[in-house]
């Protein structure tokens, strides 16, 4: 990410301006140690001029934010303006007021709160920082707060890939091209099952032995499948990888069933848990929705994305399961007795998907993104991962909830058309998500 740094001033100086210019010695030391790139334009903005002209800069630099900071309150009248000059991707920063003596020094939180009021009555979407720069607190509010702003346009920009349709009976994941546009700016792009399989067919052997070296090269014990059967798994792999590129795809959903096992002769699960280990957002069964969701929790820095049925609950455990396609990185080491290991699917014992346990002791955000009703809507709760209470062919996790009553919480999602898949992502994020759906004009539901 690249971010520009707005500094709203005045022409003639108010309030305590040493004070002013301490916070921004701050500033100056604090943004050094971001983990984003930061552009700072030359002119210095005190009126509707140098503030056009910033932002000009700005869009020049292709800079994918901006923050706005008042260290001393700055002019109400440049809300408007900024408005119009950049109508969306704006994190305002307010700082505190000097700790010593009796004369109020900075007024910045006011300043961002008047911003704010005006914004949001201008429909301009922002998101709030307040602290000290350097503070570890503060800090990690701005990698939010910029994650959360610089996420919706890169949305907008992105493309998803459907090939196939939605696996058999689940209607509810039917894609709309149209409403991806119109709602998320995401456009659609389809391909057919036969050009799938087409390019599984199209490597050359020697391409293909390379891609299982690599794949043996990850350590994962076989289980039930011969060497053999990584060349198929391999073509699968590679054929995705080359329509990602070829297509400029950020997402993908694939109908993985019933064609591709008895056409190909295996399943893609392996190719699915290399891709998302990789980053990637991929979703089986032609879960468009889920694919971005997956992508979603890319751009907000939620790491790796596990797209699974909520196969289960009790009044505070969801059992997370599904065939085998968990990405490495949220399950349990290689070698372990839970560890990743390429097997057979547990329905018609053809090759070739992961077997493996998520990891124990876990911090998990549960979350997803769907249309209901002509509207997108998201959920997300928190959990941790626990020993799953029986074995379970395929990706098998167990994720207790606190202070929430599962059961009423799946009541709730039923009630609002949420399909049966949801997307697992280490760490808790449920409180970034729903400040990106505020923003992006998403319905956030939540248990009654």
């Amino acid at each position: 990410m690249n971010i520009g740094i707005l500094v709203l001033g005045r022409r003639r100086p108010g309030f305590d301006p040493e004070w002013g210019e301490h916070v921004l010695s701050r500033l100056d030391c604090a943004l050094a140690a971001v983990p984003f790139g930061v552009f700072r334009p030359a002119p210095r903005i005190v009126d509707d001029a140098t503030l056009a002209a910033a932002c000009e800069e700005c869009r020049n630099a292709a800079v994918d934010a901006v923050v706005v900071l008042q260290p001393t309150m700055s002019d109400g009248n440049l809300a408007p303006l900024l408005a119009q000059q950049w109508p969306d991707r704006i994190v305002l920063w307010a700082t505190p007021e000097k700790p010593t003596g009796a004369m109020i020094s900075s007024c910045s939180l006011v300043g961002a709160h008047t911003f704010a009021s005006t914004l949001r009555q201008l429909g301009v979407g922002f998101e709030l920082v307040y602290g000290m720069p350097g503070e570890p607190d503060v800090a990690a509010d701005l990698l939010r707060a910029v994650r959360v702003v610089s996420a919706l346009p890169r949305l907008r920009r992105s493309r998803v890939g459907l090939v196939g349709y939605h696996a058999p009976g689940f209607i509810d994941m039917a894609a709309d091209p149209f409403e991806l546009r119109r709602q998320l700016g995401v456009s659609l792009r389809h391909t057919g099952l036969r050009e799938f399989q087409d390019a599984i067919e199209g490597f050359d052997a020697g391409t293909v032995a390379a891609d299982v070296a690599a794949v043996r090269a990850l350590g994962l014990p076989l289980d039930g499948v011969d060497e053999s059967d990584l060349a198929t798994a391999s073509r699968c792999y590679l054929a995705l990888k080359t329509m990602v590129a070829e297509l400029g795809l950020d997402a993908l959903a694939v109908r993985c069933w019933p064609e591709l096992p008895n056409v190909v002769g295996q399943w893609p699960y392996l190719a699915f848990v290399r891709l998302a280990t990789e980053g990637f957002s991929i979703a089986c069964e032609g879960d468009v929705d889920g694919a971005l969701s997956c992508l979603v929790a890319g751009l907000l820095g939620c790491g790796q994305s596990y797209l699974s049925d909520w196969l289960e609950h009790d009044r505070d455990t969801v059992t997370l399961w599904h065939a085998g396609s968990a990405p490495l990185g949220l399950c349990e080491p290689v070698g372990s007795p839970g560890g990743p290991r390429i097997s057979r699917h547990f329905n018609n014992r053809k090759p070739a998907v992961v077997e493996a346990n998520l990891r124990g002791d876990m911090p998990v955000t549960v979350f997803r993104l769907w249309r209901c009703d002509g509207r997108y809507r998201l959920a997300a709760f928190e959990a941790r991962t626990v020993p799953p209470r029986r074995h379970l062919m395929g990706t098998n996790g167990l994720a207790r909830v606190e202070g929430t009553d599962v059961r009423r919480l799946f009541e709730t999602l039923c009630y609002e058309g949420m399909p049966h898949h949801v997307v697992v992502v280490e760490g808790l994020h449920r409180d970034t998500l729903e400040r990106f759906a505020r923003l992006a004009g998403i319905a956030v539901v939540r248990a009654s």
